[in-house]
């Protein structure tokens, strides 16, 4: 009998159902199907909440390891992925773009896939890959030469495959695809490239592409292989030929609410990071606004259509990404909300319906670049932490430097704060730290970086870079905050055991009581922690996985705070936990 079939079996008698392919109803309840794990997120909504209490917090202290099992070989670097669990089998990516089949019950490898990437990929914040996606007998992933790939479940063979872009000029694919109605949804990589950042959907069956939506404006978009509408209006806030290479990757991918069955998907930087060439560093009449970069964007899931938009950073100039995570949720009074934590340092709130603006409170401390969020939710900019423009320098060749809070890699970067439903409050894994930047001159090259700035980052406290933040979405308010001496960088889960798990660059990976903060419970994985949590039960068992293994952008771009993480050892260790039924009980 060979293993696949073997681990099928195990799966039948755990969780008492046959093997049958993922199927639209599965994707829409992950969520509350507390044997499986089948997307990013745990929830198309990305809440990252499990409804599953056997683990609380008075018996956390008695979670154990069940078993380990290594990426193996040389190839090691970040590992930012998050486990999906399905029928017995445990599915995870690795980086260069590597996916894992692993039996759930014992640790062993029933599979593997490797992308064969060719020469002169150009990524731009380590080789990570950040998860996959179940569909029907399928699973789907993206590879750092910027394709699409969907591998049989049972197998590992590919079924199919497709190309998003051109690596050639700075595209790539790191995020976990989205699968709404059938559609394989994408967006890419590429920001510092001058790149066009794109939301691409595709038959699940056949990859054949339904539609394209460029978030840059005046680029054109696709329906069943004919243009469709226009995104925005031509030179409406983009100068001249800009919007040619105006960046906006949609790197992180997107959320979708059923509700309103609308995608949401966040755009990056505008490209170049120098503002002043843009004209965003000239103007706040919104004609600099730069659209639709540093968005969040809903779109319509059957056309590619865009329903609403609301720019968080407009006049972008510090490289303040609007690509973090757009949570669906409901608040204490029942209405229907989005909420995001932006690299520009403020928790924003929107309306579900239509993306309009609600509030912005700061969630990190010494924000410099503007000195609030007005009523309309844009920013009152702070116009002097502006780095300076390079024709107005002497040699025209630098412009003034400033110290701009938080640093380019944000308050929050990709790692994905958590939504508990049992408190109300979101789990916000966050960072205190600054920049020194600069703006120098920059052409546009295919394949070439595409910056126009310089910087180096900086810590703003002594005793603690990491910060994770309990913050109350209604108010703004910071419940309780965890501080950790080395930047955060993984993700965060909450269950309905009253508990909030997530890991540090250290090793550490911890179980937090969600309304005190208090740690009660910890492991020690051997390498930095820049995964994604996730839970599920079998056979009357709760489980518990994170991947371990240090990498990211942190020790690339990290500058000054590098140093405070050169010492840790990369890894490549997915660690599987479990509560043994005869210690649920026990205190």
């Amino acid at each position: 009998m060979n293993r696949f079939l073997t681990t099928v079996i195990a799966g039948v008698i755990a969780t008492g159902t046959a093997y049958a392919g993922v199927t639209e109803d599965d994707l829409k309840n992950d969520q509350t199907i507390t044997t499986q794990v089948v997307t990013n997120g745990m929830g198309r909504h990305l809440q990252r909440y499990s409804p599953l209490d056997t683990l609380n917090k008075d018996n956390v202290k008695n979670l154990v390891p069940a078993w380990a099992f290594s990426l193996g070989g040389e190839k090691q670097r970040g590992q930012e992925t998050q486990p999906l669990i399905y029928d017995g089998v445990m599915y995870i990516t690795g980086s260069y773009s590597r996916l894992y089949a692993i039996d759930v019950m014992t640790g062993e490898e029933l599979w593997q896939y490797d992308a064969r990437l060719p020469e002169g990929i150009l990524p731009c914040c380590d080789v990570i890959n950040r998860g996959a996606a179940i569909y029907g007998d399928n699973i789907y992933f993206g590879t750092l030469d910027a394709r699409i790939v969907a591998l049989d479940l049972k197998t590992g063979d590919v079924v199919w495959r497709d190309k998003i872009a051109d690596y050639k000029a700075g595209y790539s694919y790191t995020a976990a695809p989205l699968i709404v109605d059938g559609l394989v949804v994408t967006g890419n990589s590429g920001g510092e490239f001058g790149i066009i950042g794109e939301v691409q959907a595709r038959n699940a069956e056949t990859g054949e592409v339904v539609w394209t939506r460029p978030v840059i404006e005046g680029h054109m978009g696709t329906l069943n292989g004919e243009e469709s509408t226009m995104t925005g209006t031509l030179n409406a806030t983009w100068p001249g030929d800009l919007w040619k290479t105006g960046g906006g990757a949609t790197w992180l991918g997107g959320s979708y609410d059923i509700d309103t069955d609308t995608l949401v998907f966040g755009a990056g930087n505008p490209a170049p990071w120098n503002s002043w060439l843009r004209d965003a560093g000239q103007k706040n009449d919104g004609s600099g606004d730069n659209l639709y970069a540093a968005s969040r964007i809903g779109i319509d899931p059957k056309t590619g259509e865009i329903k609403w938009h609301f720019q968080t950073t407009p006049r972008e100039g510090w490289d303040y990404d609007g690509v973090n995570e757009v949570v669906a949720y409901s608040d204490r009074d029942g209405n229907k909300r989005w909420a995001t934590a932006d690299r520009n340092g403020y928790f924003y709130v929107l309306n579900r319906e239509d993306g309009a603006f609600v509030s912005a409170t700061p969630f990190v401390k010494d924000i410099s670049w503007a000195n609030g969020i007005d009523e309309n939710g844009r920013p009152i900019f702070n116009e002097e932490n502006r780095p300076g423009d390079p024709s107005a320098a002497a040699d025209g060749n630098k412009g003034e430097v400033i110290f701009a809070s938080p640093s380019f890699l944000g308050g929050k970067n990709w790692m994905p704060m958590a939504f508990s439903q049992r408190t109300g409050n979101f789990y916000v894994p966050s960072n205190e730290w600054g920049m020194d930047i600069w703006n120098e001159p920059i052409t546009y090259k295919k394949g070439a970086a595409y910056l126009g700035a310089g910087f180096t980052i900086k810590p703003n406290y002594e005793d603690h870079i990491g910060s994770l933040k309990a913050i109350d979405p209604d108010t703004g308010e910071i419940k309780w905050e965890y501080k950790n001496d080395a930047p955060l960088w993984g993700g965060v889960m909450t269950t309905a055991g009253g508990l909030v798990f997530t890991g540090t660059p250290e090793g550490k990976f911890i179980a937090f009581d969600d309304e005190t903060g208090e740690e009660l419970w910890s492991f020690q994985t051997g390498s930095g922690i820049v995964g994604q949590p996730v839970t599920w039960e079998a056979d009357g068992e709760q489980y518990v996985s994170i991947v371990s293994g240090w990498g990211g952008a942190v020790p690339l771009w990290g500058g000054e705070v590098a140093k405070k993480v050169n010492y840790l050892n990369q890894g490549g260790l997915v660690w599987t936990f479990k509560l043994p039924k005869q210690l649920a009980s026990a205190n």
